[in-house]
């Protein structure tokens, strides 16, 4: 008799004393195994029992080291102190084992100064909470830290900013690896945002009220639902009801793309979830997308995911 869990892709969330509470709970939540979601989670710790968390909470993990033997992709939470606190060695070990084995690493918020003390990160982009940025550049120098993204992906090992953007990873690390349209299941289950790019900046406070990202907001939305529709600068700037230089600036500074990059890529995005939950051709998707030629489609669709849209379509089609 076949064993169904076998099927099922693994995740680990080592939680580290301090840790995070929001940090714990948002792997756990978003990979929680049910009908749409192909994963089994274990929540572990340097040792099974007790672990005290931060913010007055402590958790009672099931689990040991063990786990990071088990799992396919494992997530470590933020946890206090990071720039004074050392994890122990024998998490530092296991990581590095779970890495050397194929598991992905995805750290969340603080979570990164674990990452880092492996030595995994050096070499390669990665964030943190932008409070700790700084900390995190002077203690490993050898990383090149972005402190104004959400998230970092560098394939085998990934790292998000605050709490909020752990639901980010979360979502764009199931979207690799399900599909866009699983993804935005998930995200109307949590009620998150579909989909903030990694590029997007992090909330940084400002000496000065930005009323006018609300507005920003709104049209984008505006946008996501006319994208088969010529959408230019100046009809972007109009619906904002600012100049177009001034949305344009704006634009990029919160997102972390210029207005027509993200229109493009909302335009791929749309083009994804039309190839995997139907049987329209190549060319009336690239007509409903805004994109006009399915020659037009393939061009921006192999340079922005780096592969085709019928290949993708093959990887993401029920029972392909």
């Amino acid at each position: 008799m076949t064993d169904p869990a076998a099927d099922l892709r693994r995740v680990a969330v080592v939680v580290l004393e301090g840790a995070k509470p929001l940090d714990v709970g948002i792997p756990a939540q978003v990979f929680t195994t049910r009908a749409s979601m192909p994963y089994q989670v274990r929540v572990c710790g340097a040792a099974p029992g007790l672990v005290a968390g931060g913010d007055g909470l402590s958790y009672h993990v099931a689990h040991g080291l063990e786990a990071l033997e088990w799992a396919d992709l494992v997530f470590i939470p933020g946890y206090r102190r990071p720039d004074e606190d050392d994890p122990p060695p024998a998490v530092v070990d296991a990581l590095i084992a779970a890495h050397a084995r194929g598991a992905r690493l995805a750290a969340i918020s603080t979570g990164a100064f674990a990452l880092a003390a492996t030595g995994l990160l050096d070499s390669r982009r990665a964030t943190t909470h932008w409070h700790y940025t700084r900390a995190l550049a002077r203690r490993h120098p050898r990383i090149r830290v972005d402190e104004n993204v959400l998230f970092v992906d560098e394939g085998s090992v990934l790292t998000s900013a605050g709490a909020a953007s752990g639901i980010d990873l979360c979502l764009h690390i199931l979207r690799a690896d399900l599909g866009v349209a699983a993804s935005n299941h998930a995200a109307r289950r949590l009620v998150a945002a579909p989909y903030r790019s990694g590029g997007q900046a992090q909330y940084v406070p400002r000496s000065v009220p930005e009323p006018i990202g609300e507005r920003f907001a709104a049209t984008r939305e505006w946008a996501l639902h006319r994208l088969g529709d010529p959408l230019t600068l100046e009809t972007l700037a109009r619906h904002a009801a600012v100049s177009a230089r001034t949305f344009s600036r704006r634009f990029l500074e919160d997102t972390g793309y210029t207005p027509m990059q993200w229109v493009m890529r909302a335009r791929i995005d749309l083009a994804r979830e039309l190839l995997e939950r139907s049987e329209l051709g190549i060319e009336q998707i690239a007509a409903d997308v805004g994109l006009g030629t399915g020659a037009n489609l393939r061009q921006h669709f192999q340079r922005i995911l780096g592969t085709t849209p019928t290949d993708y379509r093959r990887t993401f089609t029920r029972g392909g």
